[in-house]
């Protein structure tokens, strides 16, 4: 992926209404279905616009898997079906990180 032109983000809106914005890391497709890498974005405090430290250890903070669905016409991203879904997806994102490390 090339970061000629910067990170990538993407707004999601959960089932709750939250807005949660992501960084587009990586992109596959398997199977027919086009999967996205993303991880939560830096936040910045709202009164002084000043970037807020992320936690990696907090639960909230790390690698997101969504996949791309097409619903009435309009591509969503949605939440993987399966335990096996995301193990295996998962993998293969790992594969491809650890790859380009190597390179």
């Amino acid at each position: 992926m090339s970061e000629a032109y910067g990170p990538d983000f993407i707004t999601v809106t959960d089932e709750d209404g939250n807005e949660f914005e992501l960084e587009l890391v990586d992109t596959l497709e398997h199977n027919g279905v086009t999967y996205h890498a993303l991880f939560p974005a830096s936040q910045e405090d709202e009164e002084s616009g000043e970037p807020v430290d992320v936690d990696a250890d907090d639960e909230e903070y790390g690698l997101v898997i969504m996949k791309a669905v097409e619903e009435n016409g309009e591509e969503l991203l949605s939440t993987l079906d399966s335990d096996e879904e995301i193990e295996e997806i998962y993998n293969l994102f790992m594969e491809r990180f650890f790859q380009e490390e190597d390179e």
